[in-house]
C-alpha cells in the first residue's frame, strides 16, 4: 500500500502564505501524477493543482498566479506553496498520488487531509 502524509496546514491571515508538503511511502514501484485537492464545508472536493512526474502542471483558475505546485521525485514529495491567501481558500487540503505498487495496476491514493484556515 501507499501512505501519504501531509503537513504544513494552519491558520493564516488573508494575504499570508503557507506551504504544504506531502510525502509518499510504502511499497511503491512508481508515482505518476501528484496533486492537491481541497474541500470546503458543504462543497465538493475540487482539484487545486496537479503535477506530472515530468513536471507539467495544472491549476484551478481560482489559484492561478497565487499557488505553485512542485515535487521532488527522489523524495516522493509534492509541495504546494500558497501565497496571497484569501478567506475563500479555507478548506481541508488533500494530497493525491497516482501510484503503482508491484503487481498492481496504477491507483489513486489519498492523504488524511490538512486544514487550512484563512482569516479576513
Amino acid at each position: 500500500q501507499v501512505q501519504l502524509v501531509e503537513s504544513g496546514g494552519g491558520l493564516v491571515q488573508a494575504g499570508g502564505s503557507l506551504r504544504l508538503s506531502c510525502t509518499a511511502s510504502g511499497r511503491i514501484f512508481s508515482i505518476n501524477a501528484m496533486g492537491w485537492y481541497r474541500q470546503a464545508p458543504g462543497k465538493q472536493r475540487e482539484l487545486v493543482a496537479a503535477i506530472t512526474r515530468g513536471g507539467s502542471t495544472n491549476y484551478a483558475n481560482s489559484v492561478k498566479g497565487r499557488f505553485t505546485i512542485s515535487r521532488d521525485n527522489a523524495k516522493s514529495t509534492v509541495y504546494l506553496q500558497m501565497d496571497s491567501l484569501k478567506p475563500e481558500d479555507t478548506a481541508v487540503y488533500y494530497c493525491n498520488a497516482d501510484a503503482t505498487i508491484p503487481g498492481y495496476y496504477p491507483a489513486d491514493y489519498w492523504g488524511q487531509g490538512t486544514q487550512v484556515t484563512v482569516s479576513s
